[in-house]
């Protein structure tokens, strides 16, 4: 019986420690240029970051961390998840004892290689009924750094 009992624990333990597959999906990281516009603020840009956390992804399914600076310097801090082109965003602004929480779907779309769009639609709970909004981001170009040259010193003679 006891044999029994440290098999089925050991199965157990062992079902729970398999790797998850390898995440296979679209990485949809990058520095995105974003103009919204809800009820509460009106007219507004915000820059967008998305890096995809690599330790919490796997097959199709992206986790990212998110963050987002305003114009006056407000920053919004929060988790992205993506299933195919499907992003869902829910993030949070802090400022003392105030806080906004705010949950967003999206949908990407490619714009060329490695580039990529997404319109946000969001939702911010208050007590009057909720903001709700939209954000149209554009992937900024990646930069290239070139590499420095290699500058040929002359030897003295």
């Amino acid at each position: 019986m006891v044999k029994i009992l440290l098999s089925a624990a050991l199965m157990a333990v062992v079902s729970v420690a398999q790797a998850k597959p390898a995440f296979t999906g679209i990485n949809f990281s990058g520095i995105y240029d974003c103009k919204g516009s809800n009820e509460l603020v009106g007219n507004y840009q915000v820059t967008i970051k998305l890096k995809l956390n690599r330790i919490s992804s796997y097959g199709k399914f992206g986790a990212y961390d998110f963050s987002t600076e305003t114009d006056n310097a407000v920053t919004y801090r929060g988790q992205a998840v993506a299933n195919g082109n499907r992003l869902a965003l829910s993030y949070k602004m802090s400022d003392g004892k105030y806080a906004e929480y705010t949950t967003g779907i999206a949908e990407m779309k490619k714009l060329s290689r490695g580039r990529w769009s997404f319109s946000n639609l969001y939702y911010e709970p208050d007590d009057s009924g909720g903001n709700y909004g939209k954000e149209d981001c554009v992937m900024q170009f990646a930069s290239v750094i070139k590499p420095a040259t290699k500058l040929k010193l002359k030897q003295k003679s």
